[in-house]
C-alpha cells in the first residue's frame, strides 16, 4: 500500500451474541453477582441449571434452566400399545417408580370399564407405600448430605434396599418392575411375604426412631432447616402444590382420603400427616412421619388382605396363566395377539390420578378406538414443585438454597419428560 493511501474502514456490523439472550446476565447491577448452580452439581437433585443472582452471600433472583434430560416418554408412550406402555412410565418419577404404572393402568382400567379384583388393589397400596417410603428415603437420605450431614446417608440407603428386597421377592426387579398390570397384578405374593415383609417393618420403626435421634437433637440441622423457605398456605395454593411440601403448610389434602380415596384406600382409611410452619424443617418432618403412616398401612393390608384373584381374567386385556399355554390352544392365542397387538381400548377421554410421593401424579389418556393411546400426558407434581423455588428462595442465603431445593424434592426425570 502506497504512502499516500489511507486504510481502508469497514462499516461497523452489529455483532450477534452466540448465547442466548436468556443466559446472559440479566442485571447491569456492578454489585451483584451472577453464578451458575448446575446442571452438573450433586445437590440440584437431577440435571438442572439454576442462574443464581446475589447481592454478597443474599439470593435475590433464582431462574431455573430445564430440558437437559428430555426423554420424550409421553410421545413414546402414544407409539406403544397400552401393554407396551407401562414399562416407560416409571422412569419419569424414577425414585416412586411404581406410583407411574398404577396410575397408567387405572386410567386404562377407566377407559376400558373394567374392574380390578379386591386382591388386587390391595396388593397395590402395599407396593404404593413401599414405593413411598423409599422416595423418602432417598429424599432424606440426599437431602441431610445437601445441608452437611453425611451419615444419615448410609442409614437411609441401607434401610432403601431393605424395602427394594420386598419387590425383588414379589416380582424379580428391584425398580422398574412393571408389576402393576392392566386388571391387577402381574403375580400373586410369593409364600414367606407376609413374614418378610412384617420383619421389614419392624426393621422400619427402628430406623426412623433412629434418624429422630440423629436429626432432632442435632443444633446445626435445626438452625439450617427452622424459618427456612417458608412456603405459606396461600402461596402453597396459587402455584399449584399438592403432596408433603402442601400439608407442610398446614393444608390437609392428601388424595388417599380425599373424595372418599380410591382403590383399596377407600377400605383401609387414611389420615393426612399435617405440619403447620411451611418451611424446610416442616417438610421434612412430614415425610418421616409418613413413612411412619406408610409402614402402618401396609401393616393394615397384610393383616386385612382378601383372599381370591389377583388379575382380571378377561384374556383378551390380561396374560392368561402359564400353565394354561401348555394345554389351551385358545390362551396361547390370546397370549400371542396380546404380545404382538396389543388390546382395543373403546374410544373416550380420562384423567386418573393418585396421591405419588411428591403429590398428584395424574394421566390424561384420550383413546380413539384403537391398540394405542391416541394421546398420552402426565401431570407430574416435579414441574409445579420448580416453580415454587425462585420465590421461595428470594432473601435468603445462597447456603439455604441447597437446603430449599432439597426440601420440595423434585426429580428432573418427570420434568423433562
Amino acid at each position: 500500500m502506497a504512502a499516500t493511501e489511507s486504510p481502508k474502514v469497514w462499516p461497523k456490523q452489529e455483532v450477534l451474541h452466540p448465547i442466548p439472550s436468556e443466559l446472559l446476565p440479566h442485571s447491569d447491577n456492578p454489585d451483584l453477582l451472577e453464578i451458575n448452580l448446575g446442571p452438573n452439581h450433586p445437590s440440584t437433585h437431577g440435571v438442572l441449571r439454576v442462574v443464581t443472582t446475589l447481592d454478597g452471600e443474599v439470593v435475590v433472583g433464582a431462574r431455573c434452566e430445564i430440558g437437559y434430560v428430555h426423554t420424550g416418554i409421553e410421545k413414546n408412550v402414544e407409539q406403544k400399545t397400552y401393554w407396551k406402555a407401562i414399562p416407560f412410565v416409571p422412569r419419569m418419577d424414577y425414585l416412586s417408580f411404581f406410583m407411574g404404572e398404577t396410575a397408567f393402568c387405572m386410567a386404562t382400567e377407566k377407559l376400558l370399564d373394567l374392574e380390578v379384583p379386591r386382591r388386587a388393589e390391595w396388593i397395590r397400596v402395599i407396593f404404593q407405600e413401599l414405593a413411598r417410603i423409599h422416595s423418602h428415603l432417598v429424599f432424606l437420605g440426599t437431602g441431610s448430605v445437601d445441608l452437611g450431614g453425611i451419615a444419615l446417608l448410609f442409614y437411609c440407603f441401607r434401610a432403601r434396599d431393605e424395602i427394594l428386597d420386598l419387590f425383588e421377592l414379589a416380582c424379580g426387579a428391584r425398580m422398574h418392575p412393571r408389576y402393576c398390570q392392566v386388571g391387577g397384578v402381574a403375580e400373586d405374593l410369593p409364600a414367606g411375604f407376609d413374614k418378610v415383609a412384617r420383619g421389614k417393618i419392624a426393621f422400619m420403626r427402628d430406623q426412623l426412631d433412629q434418624y429422630d435421634e440423629l436429626i432432632g437433637a442435632n443444633p446445626i440441622w435445626g438452625q439450617r432447616t427452622k424459618g427456612v423457605g417458608i412456603m405459606s398456605p396461600e402461596f402453597a395454593v396459587q402455584m399449584g402444590m399438592t403432596g408433603p411440601n402442601l400439608r407442610a403448610s398446614g393444608i390437609p389434602i392428601d388424595l388417599r382420603s380425599a373424595n372418599g380415596g380410591y382403590g383399596a384406600y377407600r377400605e383401609l382409611g387414611y389420615t393426612p400427616v399435617v405440619e403447620q410452619d411451611g418451611d424446610v424443617h416442616a417438610r421434612f418432618r412430614v415425610r418421616i412421619e409418613e413413612m411412619r403412616a406408610s409402614l402402618d398401612l401396609i401393616e393394615k393390608a397384610l393383616d386385612g388382605i382378601p383372599e381370591g384373584p389377583v388379575i382380571t381374567d378377561d384374556r383378551k386385556v390380561a396374560l392368561p396363566p402359564r400353565h394354561e399355554l401348555h394345554t389351551s390352544m385358545e390362551s396361547l392365542i390370546h397370549h400371542f395377539k396380546l404380545v404382538t397387538e396389543g388390546f382395543e381400548v373403546p374410544a373416550g377421554e380420562v384423567y386418573v390420578p393418585i396421591e405419588s410421593a411428591r403429590g398428584e401424579f395424574g394421566f390424561h389418556l384420550v383413546s380413539d378406538g384403537g391398540a394405542k393411546p391416541w394421546r398420552a400426558r402426565l401431570r407430574g407434581p416435579a414441574f409445579v414443585l420448580l416453580q415454587s423455588f425462585p420465590k421461595l428462595c428470594e432473601g435468603a442465603y445462597l447456603a439455604d438454597l441447597i437446603a430449599i431445593l432439597a426440601s420440595i424434592d423434585p426429580v428432573l426425570g418427570d420434568v423433562d419428560r
